[in-house]
């Protein structure tokens, strides 16, 4: 399994309505912070998550985090 890459150093912060998401795990994405198949053959797949309101979340970009899909601030020891 390849290891994920580095999209950013810093959360994205958005704000989702109600409904299933798949967070980029891989970092391959161009559609960062959610998935477009570009983990194919990475050994890497996407995290799902459910939102069940309308509510602003703070996405890991860095694909470091302990809590996927949610920042845990590891990116600031990147």
């Amino acid at each position: 399994m390849e290891k994920p890459r580095i999209a950013a150093k810093q959360p994205e912060v958005l704000t989702l309505e109600a409904g299933t998401y798949y967070w980029c795990q891989c970092g391959r994405s161009r559609d960062q912070p959610f998935c477009d198949g570009s983990h194919q053959g990475t050994g890497i797949e996407p995290v799902e998550f459910t939102v069940d309101e309308t509510k602003e979340v703070a996405l890991c970009m860095c694909k470091q985090t302990k809590t996927p899909p949610f920042c845990d601030g590891t990116h600031q020891t990147l």
